[in-house]
Parts: C-alpha cells; structure tokens; sequence
C-alpha cells in the first residue's frame, strides 16, 4: 500500500493567532514549500456521522478574501459532489447558491 505525506505548518503569534500557514506535498514534483492565507480541514466520523473541521486564517487576509475563499470552496464542493455521486441535483443547488453568493458579492 502506497502512502503519501502532506504537511501544514502554522506559525503563531504571541496571542496564537496563525502569522503564516505553509503546507507541502510528498508528491509534489519540486516539493516547494507553498504558502497560503487560510486553510479549512474537514474529517467525517462515520460513527458520530458528524464532521470535524479545522479552519485557520491569517491575520492579515483581507474579510473579501475570505468571503471568496468559502465561496471557492462551495463550488469546489459542487463538482466534488457530482463527481463522486453522480448527484445532480444538490451539486447543481450548491452551485446556484454560489452564483448567488457572487452576485451578492459583486454588488458591494
């Protein structure tokens, strides 16, 4: 069985508030250290049927960053979906939901 490492460094403040989050990849082909202004890690337990998630932003990303990085991630969601379902219908919401949520977005 093959297995591969990806590895997500954070580095705090005095307040623990994440500075800097680096995440890096077994394989990936230069195996460069890629930075990044937020992360959100979700593990499902199929026992509790209830989903844990990590989500950590730096201080200094911008509140329209962050309204487009869960953006992103819904619409990332909705191809996920399909593609591992075949579930037309609630990607085809999600992803209506994210053309909403642009629109809204691009108003302001």
């Amino acid at each position: 069985m093959r297995k591969s490492k990806i590895t997500v460094d954070v580095t705090l403040d005095e307040n623990n508030v994440p500075e800097s989050i680096e995440w890096s990849a077994e394989d990936n082909v230069d195996g460069a250290i890629q930075l990044s202004k937020a992360i959100s890690l979700s593990f499902w337990d199929d026992e509790k049927k209830d989903t844990l998630n990590l989500d950590l932003w730096t201080k200094d990303m911008n509140v329209d960053a962050m309204k487009m990085f869960y953006v992103n991630m819904l619409g990332s969601a909705s191809n996920t979906l399909l593609n591992a379902t075949g579930d037309e219908f609630m990607s085809s919401e999600i992803a209506n939901l994210c053309e909403k949520l642009v629109e809204y977005l691009n108003q302001k």
